[in-house]
């Protein structure tokens, strides 16, 4: 378990916290490229790290993220007019472009050079993978790269990416991300044979777990008896500082998916999900290809799913009797019951660890390991190298003492 003082240094990510300033030196996914449709549209709302911001695109399709508030008066440039390669607040007319230069001060005399002396908040903005990426840290530590997710660089029908709100604290979401065990209870039917994955996981519900530090971040290994000579290994790549990739099936062509929990605040996060194929369109895969994260049902206009907390996540005690080990529909609805069930940041004082949580504790390590290093100067490897992140999972059947890693690898590292 952690002290308080470290379970408060793990979470917190607002400006100056030391895992806040940590997760500024990688670039984030600030938004979907999908909501920001067209040049000139509407300004769009974003909380990320606990930073209010405006997000456009101008008329030549760049995208910008300003500070929510008016550096003149403090207005909020979520009224603003997108218009001619700008946004213009709507309280006194000033002008920014992308970059947060004032291009356009009309309430300050002609002659005025004004203007010049003026600058909004703003993070550099990329597209890659239909996501709008944002570098929020010290200008002179921006990566050259973004990272090189295999699903960025794919063609977009080979492609799926979506997010959801989680009313949870993002290490939280991660922590069940990076863990192999719940596999075999919380997304598992009564009928174990109803699907392969959870035959062989249902076969071996306590896996023997090794862990491997990475440059990309941690290894995960989780080792299940499947036959007197092969053993069922799911092997998950955990990259820093928020992502993860499921495992698949053994011996099989199928689509890979992921997740990546990016702190809105402290208390929430978003979950992105991302699902693709590295050389086949999805749509060859049936109608609802990839993870079922993509097709959680919302309230209309929103990214809010219905099933909440509020609602019990619509647990059905029916299907929880005679189908179903959760009763919840849906295996992402299933992450997020119990994820969010902990409460907004769970008091990990509290908690009592087992051998299965060995990658949990192994991830918690690194990052604050990383956060306490920033603090003394030391950059993060990982954030400037965007090339290691082209990696994929693995779900293997070996012979009894293979090396998961070197067994692994081959199919874990890879290009495009």
């Amino acid at each position: 378990m952690l002290t308080q003082e470290e379970n408060e240094f793990l979470c917190r990510v607002g400006p100056q916290t030391p895992m806040g300033e940590l997760l500024r030196r990688f670039w984030m996914p600030s938004l979907l490229s999908e909501e920001l449709p067209e040049p000139d549209c509407r300004p769009v709302r974003v909380r990320i790290l606990g930073e209010d911001l405006i997000a456009f695109r101008d008329s030549d399709g760049r995208p910008g993220l300003l500070a929510n508030n008016c550096p003149h008066r403090g207005a909020s440039l979520f009224f603003g007019r997108n218009e001619e390669s700008g946004l213009r607040c709507v309280y006194h007319g000033w002008k920014f472009d992308v970059a947060g230069h004032c291009v356009d001060m009309p309430n300050e005399p002609p002659e005025s050079n004004f203007k010049d002396k003026v600058h909004a908040v703003a993070y550099p903005c990329r597209e890659a993978g239909g996501v709008v990426w944002a570098y929020m840290g010290p200008p002179e530590h921006q990566p050259e790269l973004l990272p090189q997710f295999e699903w960025t660089l794919v063609p977009p029908e080979q492609r799926i990416v979506s997010k959801l709100l989680q009313e949870s604290n993002w290490i939280q979401g991660l922590e069940g991300g990076i863990d192999s065990s719940h596999v075999s209870f919380l997304h598992s039917n009564l009928d174990a044979f109803l699907n392969r994955d959870v035959t062989l996981m249902s076969k071996d519900k306590a896996p023997e777990f090794r862990v491997a530090n990475t440059d990309f971040g941690c290894l995960i290994g989780a080792k299940r008896k499947w036959e007197d000579n092969r053993d069922y290994w799911r092997v998950t790549p955990y990259s820093l500082p928020f992502y993860t990739v499921i495992p698949g099936y053994p011996d099989r062509d199928s689509i890979y998916s992921g997740h990546g929990w990016v702190p809105i605040d402290d208390e929430h996060c978003w979950l992105l999900s991302y699902s693709w194929h590295p050389s086949r369109p999805l749509g060859e895969f049936g109608a609802r290809p990839g993870h079922p994260a993509h097709y959680v049902e919302m309230h209309p206009g929103t990214r809010r799913p219905i099933a909440s907390l509020q609602n019990d996540f619509l647990l059905d005690p029916e299907a929880q009797r005679t189908k179903t080990f959760s009763g919840i529909e849906n295996g992402s609805t299933q992450d997020r019951a119990t994820q969010e069930s902990m409460g907004p940041i769970y008091d990990r004082t509290l908690e009592h660890l087992g051998s299965s949580d060995s990658a949990v504790i192994m991830m918690r390590r690194r990052l604050m390991q990383m956060a306490r290093e920033l603090e003394q100067g030391t950059e993060p490897f990982a954030a400037l190298h965007g090339e290691i992140f082209r990696l994929r999972s693995a779900g293997l059947l070996l012979e009894p003492g293979t090396p998961y890693v070197e067994a692994s690898t081959p199919y874990v590292r890879v290009g495009v």
